[in-house]
């Protein structure tokens, strides 16, 4: 184990073990400085009272040892025959806090809430379908005998208010007054929050959500404040450890709660509002204010050494280790010295929400494993650490595990003076030291034994400057190959932050050989590799690419099969949770529409011209692509390509979709990749810009119809200086200007030159120009004609304002073709300028049922005919 410096915090406790009268006299004593302890890597023969080292107090058997004293389970006899007590044992360490915020108390409240968030959406998602169940409940509650709900109702309404009363007189008579002042507060908070909340929603809140909540009846609270308070005050005096009370508040709810029904006096979803609001605020206010510290002291620790017969004489509490454990440097008798390792049962959550993120990212083969109990705990490392000593792998041996009570369990490790690399200069990282680093790793390899964390401070030198593994805490025994080579992939990428590319690769390669390399080439991904790696890749970005280059020098010809670590990338997840609200605000707009009504009242020669107008934009969009790819495309076939675009829409963002499967078609046409990446993104740019155009020329004349002369509409300026604000706040983040500057600086690299060569054919200009005016010119037509077919009339520019602006909303969207995003947009939109909103509603389906949905079934036949003929 690392030698630390002397703990540098002020205020520090020190605990001796001891019993008898040496406890009167150890109080008032003072240590005095003493030589350090000479380091050790091994058993040292007995030499007499050791010497403590700096910051560790001395020791005697008798008074005057230490400021208190508390008695251990060894017991020697003296010579009289009587009972001796044993030595007093100084724990220097910081004063433990006599209350912790418990990771366990947040991690409740955040799921609290995620679930109440989830109760909420379900409601309002199928309202009707709980609008039934609301009244079965009613039904059968009604039905229930008269004296029934008469003793239910008198039994449930006091018992909830007696038994939390008769609870807390049990834990003051106990001396636990401190825990129902927890539970005041958060009884308090609880009334205050529903009180609030439910104030808000009769007054000004959602009225769908205020209507299951009530029921639309009067004298009904959204959220009731007793239950709320009661499960509130239940949760903060931690009335679940004990079980007989839990089983009876718990009873007396229910009454409660029956009551409520048989009464109508709240609504299912109100009760289960209610139930899970207070159990957040519970929770809240347990990790506010904080837990009593249940982390046993350093004397606990003692008292466990001496039931492993180790005979410790002085300990100091050093630098916690990386999963942030309690580590103790412990003197022995016999002049060793061992390094302790206290796992606490608190800890245990300690950065669950970042290897919950990682479970659902990495697949299952990466992933580490989940919340383990404290035993589990202690026997995954213990046995990591015997598994490595009989490896043969240069490690602190492991020389004994115990718990310390219910709430810690200790491993004692034999203590060596190292250092950790990263804290080696670079000129002592010679290429000996990486020699022997991979050489340590290879006996793990050869045994089967995963590290899962070689990085820097747990690689180590020792003063014989030979290399000692440490922190196996997180390893794997049994590991399959794919866990093997993440570790080649961690340490060549760890090393060669230290040391380069070309040196990590090379030590590398001399003892595991360049096929090991070449199989942990494709693993080689920020991903796999721990988070302060991944944290220092940031300032080196080529790195992985360096090292993979090398790796490709020796081992040229490899066969690489890509490997896949992410089950899904972040953006995924955002096109879900985009896709769900759009698919629930598009559900609420289609409830209130007769489909058939829509079918039925639509005048058809304007939908046939809506549909006609739908056609001509996949013509306009095959022209547009043809104009700005300076090789010959044959129509037709283009235009195939643009119908089975709207089919890829249905799974990838519109800004996606299209640039996606026009990029695939360029390449099987024999373009090369990065010119038809730009032939691409040209078009794109060009349809930015006429996009931009339009709708300022639109906005232009439609802000100066009604007036005298031509002049903008004040609504126009605002938004344009808006958007100069915009564009001036963003250049003014280092970060997004760089961001912005970049990307600009690749769009010119690679698409400037590709419209060069357009430029220097007039019919490709034109061609061009043509079909991206015509592309947006046609979906215009086709709202304009979705809203004439339902009787609407509105001016050709303000729905050429209306499209555009709704269009590019749905092109940044992520969800498929801006499902949602789109028709909330264009029914906004449509309304604002003087439709009315079921019109609006009944012409927007129309255009995305032309424009979106129709074109899939052809998209699907061109897609597949397509993909038959390897266009595609």
């Amino acid at each position: 184990m690392t030698t630390e410096p002397d703990n540098p915090k002020p205020k520090t406790t020190a605990t001796a073990t001891g019993t008898g009268a040496a406890t009167g006299a150890a109080a008032a004593a003072t240590p005095e400085p003493s030589t350090p302890e000479s380091p050790t890597s091994g058993t040292a023969p007995d030499a007499g009272p050791p010497q403590s080292d700096a910051g560790m107090a001395g020791s005697g058997p008798a008074a005057g040892s230490g400021p208190a004293a508390v008695g251990g389970p060894v017991v020697e006899k003296g010579a009289g025959g009587e009972a001796e007590p044993p030595p007093v044992v100084l724990v220097v360490e910081p004063l433990l806090p006599q209350r912790l915020r418990r990771p366990s108390d947040a991690l409740r409240f955040l799921a609290t809430l995620l679930l109440l968030t989830g109760v909420v959406l379900l409601g309002l998602i199928a309202k009707q379908t709980l609008n039934g169940i609301e009244a079965d409940v009613e039904v059968g509650t009604a039905r229930a005998p008269g004296p029934l709900i008469l003793a239910a109702a008198f039994v449930g309404g006091g018992a909830v208010l007696i038994i939390p009363v008769a609870f807390a007189v049990e834990r003051v008579f106990h001396r636990d007054g401190l825990r129902v002042a927890e539970g005041l507060i958060a009884a308090i908070m609880a009334v205050l929050v529903s009180f609030g909340l439910g104030e808000w929603l009769v007054a000004a809140g959602p009225e769908d959500l205020r209507q299951l909540l009530t029921g639309d009846r009067t004298g009904v609270e959204p959220l009731n404040t007793l239950l709320t308070s009661v499960v509130a005050y239940i949760t903060a005096v931690r009335i679940a450890r004990r079980p007989t009370w839990r089983a009876l508040m718990w009873v007396a709810i229910a009454l409660d709660v029956f009551a409520l029904f048989t009464g109508a006096a709240a609504t299912a979803l109100g009760v289960v509002a209610s139930i899970l609001v207070g159990l957040g605020i519970g929770f809240g206010t347990l990790y506010a204010i904080g837990s009593p510290n249940t982390r046993p002291p350093g004397s606990a620790m003692i008292a466990s050494l001496r039931r492993l017969n180790f005979t410790p004489v002085k300990a100091r509490r050093i630098e916690d280790d990386l999963q942030g454990s309690r580590r103790y440097a412990v003197g022995l008798a016999d002049g060793r010295r061992v390094d302790v390792t206290l796992l606490d049962r608190d800890r245990q959550v300690s950065g669950l929400l970042y290897r919950l993120w990682r479970r659902m990212l990495l697949t299952s083969e990466t992933r580490r494993r989940a919340i383990r109990s404290l035993r589990a705990e202690l026997e995954r490392e213990a046995l990591m650490a015997y598994a490595a000593q009989a490896a043969g792998v240069s490690t602190p041996r492991l020389l004994g595990t115990s718990e310390v009570g219910t709430e810690a369990a200790l491993l004692a490790y034999e203590h060596l003076e190292t250092r950790a690399l990263e804290d080696l200069p670079d000129d002592e990282i010679t290429d000996e030291v990486l020699n022997e680093i991979w050489q340590q790793v290879s006996l793990l390899q050869a045994q089967r034994l995963a590290h899962r964390r070689l990085a820097g401070e747990s690689i180590h030198l020792d003063a014989a400057g030979h290399v000692v593994l440490l922190d196996a805490r997180s390893g794997e025994i049994a590991a399959g190959d794919l866990l093997l080579l993440l570790d080649i992939a961690q340490l060549l990428t760890c090393l060669a932050l230290r040391v380069g590319a070309e040196r990590s690769v090379r030590a590398a390669a001399a003892v595991l050989g360049p096929d090991a390399l070449a199989g942990a080439l494709p693993l080689l991904q920020r991903i796999a590799l721990t988070r302060e790696t991944r944290a220092a890749l940031r300032h080196h970005k080529n790195l992985l690419s360096a090292i993979r280059e090398q790796i490709v020098e020796l081992k040229p010809r490899a066969e690489v099969a890509e490997v896949r670590l992410e089950r899904w990338r972040p953006r995924t997840l955002v096109t879900i949770i985009g896709s769900a609200l759009a698919a629930y605000i598009l559900l609420s707009q289609l409830t209130r529409v007769n489909f058939v009504q829509v079918v039925t009242t639509a005048e058809w020669a304007w939908t046939g011209l809506a549909l006609a107008a739908s056609g001509i934009s996949y013509v306009a969009a095959a022209l547009m692509l043809k104009g700005f790819v300076p090789e010959s495309l044959p129509l037709g076939r283009t235009v195939l390509v643009q119908f089975a675009g709207s089919f890829v829409k249905l799974v990838a963002p519109a800004a996606v979709s299209g640039v996606a499967i026009n990029t695939r078609y360029l390449q099987k046409r024999g373009i090369p990749s990065g010119p038809a990446v730009a032939s691409v993104g040209a078009s794109q740019l060009i349809g930015l810009i006429f996009h931009i155009s339009l709708l300022l020329f639109f906005a232009y004349v439609t802000g100066s119809t009604a007036a005298p002369s031509f002049t903008p509409s004040r609504g126009l300026l605002i938004a344009l200086l808006a958007v100069a604000v915009s564009v001036l706040i963003v250049l003014s983040v280092p970060p997004l200007r760089r961001m912005i500057t970049t990307r600009l600086r690749s769009l010119f690299s690679g698409v400037m030159p590709r419209l060069l060569d357009v430029l220097q054919s007039p019919r490709k200009i034109i061609e061009g120009s043509i079909g991206t005016l015509m592309l947006t010119l046609a979906f215009i037509v086709c709202l304009d004609a979705c809203v004439r077919a339902f009787g609407g009339e509105l001016d050709f520019a303000v729905v050429a304002v209306v499209f555009l602006a709704a269009n590019a909303i749905g092109s940044a969207a992520p969800t498929p073709g801006g499902l949602g995003a789109v028709e909330t947009s264009l029914s906004i939109g449509l309304t604002l300028s003087g439709l009315p909103s079921e019109v609006a509603t009944s012409a927007v389906l129309l255009y995305r049922l032309l424009t979106f949905w129709l074109p899939v079934l052809p998209g699907w036949a061109a897609f597949t005919y397509l993909q038959r003929h390897e266009a595609i």
